[in-house]
């Protein structure tokens, strides 16, 4: 013979969880995303950094095209036929403003440098590249 017991309810209450149980599961879960999210900004810095990658490797393209048709390099973005999208900035997408940092008649050079402190210490991430197809990161974030 099995006897269970019954939890006995006061009239009219439904069995649930208390407040004090539900704040301290709360709780854990909030020290566990803590725990983890400074080793998610890296990944995030990286992921936004292929952005500068490929924009750089897009305006050496149009530079050297260029550079073969008029024997030089240009620091005009409407000569070259590069648009920059849009920064955060001016309400687009891109987190990375581009400039050309110099251009003559046998070199170049482009920066991207964003626009946001990935990781809050007041670096913000720059990226290179010149005429010989050099890209590095001139500023890690």
């Amino acid at each position: 013979m099995v006897i269970k017991k019954h939890r006995q309810l006061k009239k009219g209450y439904v069995a649930a969880y208390s407040m004090t149980e539900i704040l301290i599961v709360l709780c854990i879960i909030g020290i566990l995303l803590l725990m983890v999210l400074p080793s998610q900004t890296s990944v995030i810095a990286q992921a936004k950094s292929i952005e500068a990658q490929s924009m750089l490797n897009h305006l050496y393209g149009l530079e050297k095209n260029y550079f073969y048709r008029h024997s030089r390099y240009s620091s005009d973005f409407e000569a070259l036929g590069f648009e920059p999208a849009l920064t955060i900035e001016q309400g687009g997408q891109a987190v990375y403003q581009i400039q050309i940092i110099e251009a003559g008649t046998n070199n170049f050079k482009a920066t991207a440098t964003s626009l946001s402190d990935f990781d809050g210490d007041g670096n913000f991430n720059t990226w290179s590249i010149d005429d010989k197809k050099q890209l590095k990161e001139v500023v890690r974030d």
